[in-house]
């Protein structure tokens, strides 16, 4: 079955690259096409988009100000952050606010399939470009409040060694491939591990990992 997407930048130049990108990645087709945020929200209604690859910088609408109404209106839609910037603290608040991945736009057609695959299959996916920044603003977080002593996560070391990698932005088949397990294993111990925590996204799961030392900046 096909996954349909929806484009959504102020840039004409943008749209038509990730639409030539699209092309040439089997099982995924653009349907529809908005620049600014009233477009988004019309489009949307009228589409029904499995994923929308947003760009944070529109100029009528804050892209942040975009993923909360997204949030709103269509939750079941996911949403592939696709933007120039690095900063991380605007990462981090686009994972919280709902976002399911995050990629650079001089991302590789091999990267935005390696995305669009993930959140199809109901995975996170942040670029390697900017998993470290992620970890960092997550340390630095750690480091600036004083955080509510969590009780014992009881991980399992394969729990452990998958957490790790799911927080440097592996997808599961990637952790499958790299650990010699089945696809359906990863997704089990992934289960298991949010329902431990408690926590169900990528952001969460950063700042939980930082601040139990489970990883680090020099790992």
């Amino acid at each position: 079955m096909t996954c349909n997407l929806l484009l959504v930048d102020d840039h004409s130049l943008i749209r038509a690259g990730v639409r030539a990108l699209v092309l040439d990645i089997p099982g995924y087709a653009v349907i529809g096409e908005a620049n600014d945020g009233a477009q988004l929200l019309e489009a949307v209604e009228r589409l029904n988009p499995d994923i929308i690859l947003l760009d944070l910088s529109m100029r009528d609408t804050g892209g942040l100000d975009a993923l909360r109404q997204l949030q709103a209106v269509r939750p079941q839609s996911k949403v592939l952050i696709l933007s120039m910037h690095t900063d991380p603290q605007l990462i981090m608040q686009a994972l919280e606010i709902g976002a399911h991945g995050y990629l650079l736009k001089d991302t590789t057609a091999t990267e935005l399939a390696q995305a669009l695959e993930a959140l199809r299959n109901d995975e996170r996916y942040l670029s390697p470009a900017i998993a470290h920044t992620v970890i960092n603003q997550a340390l630095t977080q750690v480091q600036r409040h004083s955080l509510v002593e969590t009780e014992t996560h009881n991980l399992t070391g394969r729990q452990l060694e998958i957490l790790r990698l799911i927080v440097r932005g592996k997808s599961t088949r990637e952790i499958a491939n790299g650990l010699g397990l089945s696809i359906k294993t990863v997704e089990t111990h992934r289960s298991q591990i949010m329902k431990r925590l408690q926590i169900f996204d990528v952001a969460g799961l950063v700042l939980f990992a930082v601040r139990e030392r489970i990883i680090s900046l020099d790992d």
